[in-house]
This record gives C-alpha cells, structure tokens and sequence, in this order.
C-alpha cells in the first residue's frame, strides 16, 4: 500500500514522490484536485495534487514522464532545520529535499562526468537520424545513450570527472568537430565485445572532420593534431 504522512492538519503528503494530495483551508475545504481514478498504488503516481516533476517535466528529455522524483520513495527528516522566525507568519510549509542515495549513484553515474567546450553548438545526432540540433546545456552530462558530432569547436574540451577526481583535456589542431559517444545500458547489451556495464567505465570523446571532410588535391598536405592531458582535480 502507499504510505501517508500528515505533515499538519492542512496538509496530506505521500512517501511514494514527496507529493502533496490534500491541502485543507481552516473551514476543512479542499484546495487540491485528485482524479476520482486515481491509483494510490506506487509505481503509478496519483493522478492529481502536487506532483514532482524533477529533473524533466513530461517527455522534454531522456528519462521516464517527469523524470524519476516522483516515484522515489521519500523519507521524513526526523531534526529539519527551523524556519527562520520571519518566514512562518502564519503560513504553512512543506519542504522537499533530494538527495542522491548510493543506490541513486550506482544508477545514474552520469552526475560525476561533465563535458565543458561545446556550450551553444550545433550537433548531428545520429540517434535521430543525424538531424541537427543545437546544446542547450552549459555543460553535457550523460543519463542515457549519447552519440553525437559536435560541429566547428573550439580547439581545447575539458572532461570532469568530479568521482574520480580527475580533468582529461583534449586540445586539438585542424579537426574542428567533437565526437561523443556512450552507447549506455541497453545497446551495451547488443555489443558482442562490450561488456554490459562498461558504460559506466567509459566515454568516447574524439576530434574529428566530419560536416567537412578533409579533401586532397595531389601534392597538397594536411596536418591534424590532438593532444590528450590529464590533471588532478579536488
């Protein structure tokens, strides 16, 4: 069964999402909207109340319909912080805090590994038919399969990883396009000479000319250089 817990007479919050299903004015009037088909069954989120919707809100990303807070299952703080004096006045409260469990890690390492240089750039993605896109994201974070061209970057990409500590640097010379690569859980499986959780050990991250293949004439030369680096970070 799902789990209940009332946070005060005026509120009602499940442990199955940290969401909010009843909201009560002092006269006992119902503020909050909850289907009469609603499932109070996890893994199906109730239809209605104060949903989270976290990191995503409905399909704009590559995780599950509003992202994976809301069906985690929350627990209650038995010392929260107080409110300060100024914020109470009166007025109730809920507060809702995420934090990343072991297990969470093990899931979804891509948290740890961060991709600095190809901010605002075009990318074909060859999961979508080589369609064009633009980064939206100041930096690239991995949470599902990522195989991408990153087109005309700059000569020098860091790559974080904040886990290990450690900052790869990869500066290169007339190859203006980036590849990046992790084929994640489901095609490592498919991969006969991948082993099926070496996602999570690896990154393909590689310069290269790709929109603009490299053509010679005879007699006529070209020089492509990368230069890979490694630098402890805390």
């Amino acid at each position: 069964m799902i789990i209940w817990i009332s946070v005060s007479k005026e509120f009602l919050v499940s442990l199955h999402g940290g969401q909010v299903l009843s909201w009560k004015t002092d006269r006992g009037e119902e503020l909050l909207f909850i289907s009469s088909k609603a499932i109070f069954m996890p893994p199906t989120p109730v239809r209605g109340g104060i949903p989270i919707c976290f990191p995503q809100f409905g399909k704009r990303g590559s995780l599950e319909q509003h992202g994976f807070a809301r069906n985690k299952i929350w627990v209650m703080d038995d010392h929260p912080p107080p409110l300060q004096p100024s914020d109470s006045s009166g007025k109730s409260f809920i507060d809702l805090l995420l934090k990343p469990s072991e297990d969470d890690l093990k899931i979804w390492p891509h948290s740890e590994v961060r991709i600095e240089g190809l901010e605002t750039l075009d990318y074909l993605d060859n999961l979508h038919e080589k369609k064009r896109f633009t980064e939206q994201g100041d930096a690239l974070t991995f949470e599902s399969e990522v195989d991408r061209v990153y087109l005309g970057s700059s000569d020098m990409i860091a790559i974080f990883d904040h886990e290990r500590k450690q900052t790869f640097i990869i500066q290169k010379e007339g190859l203006p396009d980036v590849v990046v690569w992790n084929p994640w859980e489901k095609k490592s499986k498919s991969i006969p000479d991948f082993g099926d959780e070496e996602y999570r050990q690896m990154l393909c991250v590689d310069g290269a000319a790709i929109e603009k293949p490299i053509t010679l004439k005879p007699g006529e030369e070209w020089t492509g250089r990368l230069e890979l680096s490694y630098v402890p970070s805390s």
